[in-house]
């Protein structure tokens, strides 16, 4: 195999390998709630917001 062959076997096992390990960290991913709801971290949904 040549040189150029190699490096892009390589860049091609790597990259996924890479863009999944920076993806699978969930506690850093946002969530929304529909206006009116509130996310609630114990039960990891959204829920009524309720005035207080």
């Amino acid at each position: 195999m040549t040189l150029k062959t190699v490096a892009a076997v390589l860049v091609l096992i790597t990259v996924p390998a890479l863009s999944f390990a920076m993806c699978s960290d969930r506690e850093h991913q946002a969530q929304s709630c529909a206006p009116g709801m509130t996310w609630d971290a114990a039960s990891q949904s959204c829920i009524v917001q309720t005035s207080s």
